[in-house]
């Protein structure tokens, strides 16, 4: 059956046939094709308007070629007019490949190896239309361009869950009146005074009306991870990160921050779920890809749309564990690959003695969302880290949440700083190898290596690291 036509008045149609008429290709030619990468695409115009058209182009000339060479094979055939149908394998190209490094477009059209009588031998990419099977509001794609790595296995889940023994108890019987703000109405960023859930941030929201984060406020948290002894810490008498496991005993507490906060509305408030100050809670909403990458870091994640500074991508969805918990499971699985787990902290400093079972961790292994794909970059990654305080009145469980630290152009990887000391010569040895690529790389000893995959070294139970207090895994 005949691919139903695009609507020529279509703006975005029309820029397309622009492009395509500037090098002489008849709209009758582009129409059925850019039909059909359409439906491969899941009608996401990103794709296909990446780096002036050009998939579109070689989609277009590698249909009319294949046309050729089908009317050339027949005998005396040559000239008539052929029946082709075109499947959408056919049409498979690889739309994207951006470097993590530069953020420079530097393959945008998969090339294909040459055989002898010039027929091209096509290795198509691998493509999961959407790895959340509909529990987040947005569809999150999966593609591997170099087709040389097997889908992760994991349960995607879009909010955290408790596994065994973590202590978490929500209840909206222990949020007070002074914990929300009951006696708001619609939107409270509107209101001419700050509401009671804008105390956590000193008196001001942490969002302004776009929705976005306030540089401010992004810029201090950014300071906190960058120069964390400048700031007020808390020390633990028994830290459960210092604890010796094997022994039972514990060493001495390096101090913990006493992170920013973002307070966001919830249920107990009056206003309703489009208020300014409920942006977390709302799930994702950018358009995220998660993809095979080139530089020997294995699966990452993308944005397919341009983002402005302060744009909130995702949280840190996974198991919640008790720091024990955690230890265990190292123990057991030393052997395989892991997430980047990490410790929620932020409340210590409120308890005299914090228990075991108190001592929480985010775990994505086994179950996660799309935040276990985010790579790790040194220094100048693109993305931050921030607790997020929503159902609880307290800091000793929080959210983890994803902003943007600048401007980041569509199809650039988004990347967060572990705040790994690779230096730490008292460490463990380190779960992995650093190909961040970037300039400021703290792990000096693979520079030159090219992004050529490095093999990953044996999982070890460690202590914490400097500044965000998780323990060094080698991720996915």
């Amino acid at each position: 059956m005949q691919q139903p036509m695009l609507p020529n008045k279509d703006e975005k149609v029309r820029k397309a046939l622009e492009k395509t008429r500037e090098l002489g290709i008849a709209d009758e030619k582009t129409m059925p094709v850019l039909t059909k990468l359409l439906e491969e695409a899941d009608g996401n115009w990103s794709l296909i308007k990446l780096d002036n058209y050009s998939a579109l182009v070689d989609a277009i000339l590698s249909v009319e070629e294949e046309k050729k060479q089908c009317e050339g094979s027949s005998n005396g055939n040559r000239g008539k007019n052929l029946k082709v149908i075109g499947s959408p394998a056919t049409l498979k190209k690889t739309y994207e490949t951006r470097s993590a490094s530069s953020g420079s477009s530097i393959q945008v059209v998969q090339k294909q190896p040459q055989l002898s009588n010039g027929d091209r031998k096509r290795k198509y990419k691998s493509k999961i239309s959407d790895i959340t099977k509909g529990s987040e509001s947005v569809k999150i794609s999966l593609v591997d361009d170099v087709g040389s790595e097997a889908v992760p296995k994991f349960t995607y889940i879009p909010h955290n869950i408790v596994y065994q023994s973590a202590y978490l108890h929500v209840s909206l019987a222990r949020i007070s009146d002074e914990d929300c703000c009951a006696n708001c109405k619609g939107n409270c960023l509107s209101a001419d005074v700050p509401c009671t859930c804008a105390r956590e941030t000193s008196g001001e929201y942490a969002y302004t009306k776009e929705g976005l984060l306030k540089e401010k406020f992004l810029d201090t948290c950014l300071k906190m991870k960058k120069e964390p002894d400048t700031f007020p810490k808390v020390y633990c008498k028994d830290c459960p990160l210092e604890k010796d496991h094997d022994k039972g005993t514990y060493g001495k507490c390096d101090g913990h921050l006493i992170r920013k906060f973002i307070k966001e509305c919830w249920r107990k408030c009056g206003c309703d779920m489009q208020c300014g100050n409920r942006v977390v809670q709302r799930g994702i909403r950018c358009e995220l890809q998660v993809y095979f990458t080139q530089e020997g870091k294995g699966w990452g994640l993308r944005t397919l749309q341009d983002l402005p500074k302060g744009t909130f991508i995702c949280e840190y969805i996974g198991e919640v564990l008790t720091n024990t918990e955690l230890y265990d499971r190292n123990v057991r699985s030393s052997s395989e690959r892991h997430t980047y787990p990490v410790t929620l902290d932020a409340d210590w400093g409120s308890e005299k003695g914090l228990k075991d079972e108190e001592a929480l961790c985010l775990d994505a292994t086994i179950c996660g969302n799309v935040a276990r794909f985010i790579n790790h970059r040194c220094e100048d990654a693109n993305m931050i880290d921030i607790p997020v305080e929503i159902e609880t009145p307290d800091r000793h469980y929080y959210h983890i949440a994803f902003f943007t630290l600048r401007d980041v152009k569509a199809m650039d990887e988004l990347t967060w700083d572990y705040m790994i000391d690779f230096n730490d010569k008292s460490h463990p040895v380190k779960a992995f190898r650093c190909c961040c690529g970037s300039e400021s790389c703290r792990d000096r000893k693979i520079k030159g290596s090219q992004g050529k995959s490095i093999e990953r070294r044996r999982v070890v139970p460690a202590k914490k690291q400097q500044g965000s207090k998780a323990v060094a895994l080698k991720r996915k």
